[in-house]
């Protein structure tokens, strides 16, 4: 399971090594781009953003970009824990600029909901809500991971 608070930027082409993150989960490599890079607008559209969320089932999704997807029983039956993601995309000019999410979920979950954003076509940037540290992708999976694996996901998820 990854457990995770992030926002999800379209990942600009400079791209520059920052200082390291230590976080109760361990010590990650961040990055650093130019501050006005994380405005830039992802390429895809905010409506087929939308529309390619709304495809997932059981996934709720609102026309100002809120969404909330959560496992079925079939996960329970099958053993695995309850899982949620609650997440909120932004748009500006009819594309995707940000999106909020938060919560746990297998990675397979995780990939088709970024996958709705482009991914992997559209290379991306986590940026941690609370220490708003940037993580290339490959880093955040092994933070996600990492909070998992301590049970953090448990309390992101309404009770």
């Amino acid at each position: 399971m990854l457990a995770f608070e992030i926002a999800l930027h379209g990942r600009p082409e400079t791209v520059t090594p920052g200082a390291d993150l230590t976080d109760a989960w361990g010590t990650w490599p961040t990055v650093t781009v130019p501050p006005a890079t994380l405005a830039d607008p992802m390429v895809i559209l905010f409506d087929d953003a939308i529309g390619r969320l709304a495809a997932i089932e059981r996934l709720y999704v609102e026309p100002d970009g809120s969404f909330v997807w959560a496992s079925g029983r079939r996960d329970e039956v099958a053993g695995r824990d309850w899982w949620q993601i609650d997440g909120n995309a932004f748009d500006r000019d009819g594309r995707v600029v940000v999106v909020d999410l938060k919560g746990s979920c297998p990675p397979e979950a995780f990939d088709r909901v970024i996958a709705a954003f482009g991914w992997p076509g559209q290379r991306l940037l986590m940026q941690l809500v609370r220490s708003a540290a940037l993580l290339e992708e490959s880093v955040f999976r092994r933070h996600a991971t990492a909070r998992g694996l301590a049970k953090d996901g448990e309390r992101l998820r309404p009770q």
